[in-house]
This record gives C-alpha cells, structure tokens and sequence, in this order.
C-alpha cells in the first residue's frame, strides 16, 4: 500500500474528500434554511396566498438587540400588507398589475419590506438621519452646490416644489433625502437623493412626474423617518421608474 493509505481501497485524501462533501452540504443546508428566517409567501392558485412551513423554514429563534427589544423570526404575526394588484391571467406565476394607484400599490419596483416602525439609530440611541437644521456641527462642502431654494423638476419638466432643507445620515456622512415643500399642498415631502441629479439651477427628478411628488408618503415626525417610512417612500419613487406614464411599462420597440 501506498504512502497515507489505510486500505488497500481507502486513504487519508478520500476520507478528506468525503469529509469535505459532508461538510459543503451541511454548510448549504444551514444556508438555505438561514435565508429563509422571517419566511416568504408562496401563491397556491392566483387568488389566495399560503403561509410556508416546514423544510426549508428554520425553528424560531429570539434576537436580543441593542436597545433591549427582541424579535422573533420566522413569525406568526401576520402582515400589513395587501396585494393590491391582479394577475394578468389566471395562471400561477402570471405577471401582476397594480391595482388603484401604482406609486403606492407596493408591487414590482414598488414593493417594500416591513421593517421596524421606529428610527434606525447610532450608538448612543439618537436617529442616524435627521435634518441639516436638526444636525449640528454638519454642512454642505463649499465646493458643492446647495440646491436648497432650488425647484424640484419632475420627469415632465413641471416644477414639483422647492427644495426646503437636505436630510443627512450622521453615521455614514452622507445626505439621504431632499425635503421638498410642495406649494398648494401645505406639506413637505422626502425624495430619496440618488433619484435626483442636482444641476446649477435646478433639481431633476426623472423617477416621476411633477405633480406625483405630492403623493409620496409622509414622515409622522418632520425631524425623523423610521424604517418602515424609508422602505415605502424609496419604494414610491421606484415605483415611478415604470409606472409614472404608461408608456414606461409598455416595450420599447
């Protein structure tokens, strides 16, 4: 028998290859099942959906995080969600279209995951993303253009409002968010900034048209924005993307 050879049909190299191959599979399986923690909906037959259990959902497993609250995944806690869109025929798989308004229909380009209603926060439990007026000690480089009091453009070239402050996140530094005040509207709106390309006289939003912007949801707190609000106001304008106008949803030739 040969140099590391047990057997005369086994070695210590097959028995590494084997050990290996038991090894990856287990590495997949464990990965398989990790990706699918908090679950996922699964349509039966194009009208009713299905809660997935089983193979590959893991077991319930508690999370401590940092400010003390816990979370459980997978959950039986139902979602807030409702499809609010309809097949196009009536078989399983077929593409979905928005039903009602679909900036807000949470489908395709627009759809949002539930993240926690709270704000995302920094080490010492103060919002990571607040507004310039509400920033200290932050600014806009002197070498960069300020587009505050500049007009929001919409795709269609219609003034949408006018920029009224720049939302920044204290942790990465780096701006997140205009703040639009939408004339006529009384209210302020958020736009996610890398939606919009800011020029020397003007801010152009190409994501939607002017008179959209005043749909996009709005913050409970005018100095914070939780979670769950930049998952549906970032969903809003990617929604836009292919739904603003009709024609961006129909092929290009």
């Amino acid at each position: 028998m040969g140099s590391g050879a047990i057997t005369q049909y086994v070695d210590v190299a097959q028995l590494v290859l084997y050990g290996f191959w038991a090894f990856f599979f287990g590495l997949i399986y464990y990965l398989v099942r990790e990706n699918h923690r908090e679950g996922y909906p699964m349509q039966t037959d194009g009208r009713s959906r299905a809660v997935v259990t089983g193979w590959p959902v893991p077991e319930p497993k508690t999370f401590h995080l940092a400010d003390g609250s816990t979370v459980t995944v997978p959950s039986d806690k139902p979602s807030p969600q409702t499809l609010n869109a309809t097949p196009t025929h009536g078989w399983i798989g077929a593409p979905l279209l928005p039903a009602g308004n679909p900036l807000t229909a949470g489908v395709g380009p627009g759809a949002w995951a539930d993240r926690a209603d709270h704000p995302d926060l920094d080490e010492h439990g103060h919002p990571k993303i607040v507004p310039l007026r509400a920033a200290a000690g932050f600014g806009i480089a002197h070498q960069d253009t300020d587009p505050r009091g500049f007009p929001l453009i919409g795709a269609d070239f219609v003034t949408a409002g006018t920029v009224k402050d720049l939302w920044v996140d204290r942790m990465e530094m780096m701006f997140r968010y205009l703040e639009v005040e939408v004339p006529g509207a009384a209210r302020t709106v958020l736009v996610p900034i890398n939606f919009t390309r800011v020029g020397p006289q003007g801010v152009k939003c190409e994501a939607v048209l002017g008179a959209q912007v005043a749909q996009a949801p709005l913050t409970r707190d005018p100095e914070q924005i939780t979670l769950l609000e930049e998952e549906k106001i970032t969903a809003f304008y990617g929604a836009g993307l292919l739904y603003a106008e009709p024609s961006r949803a129909e092929p290009l030739t």
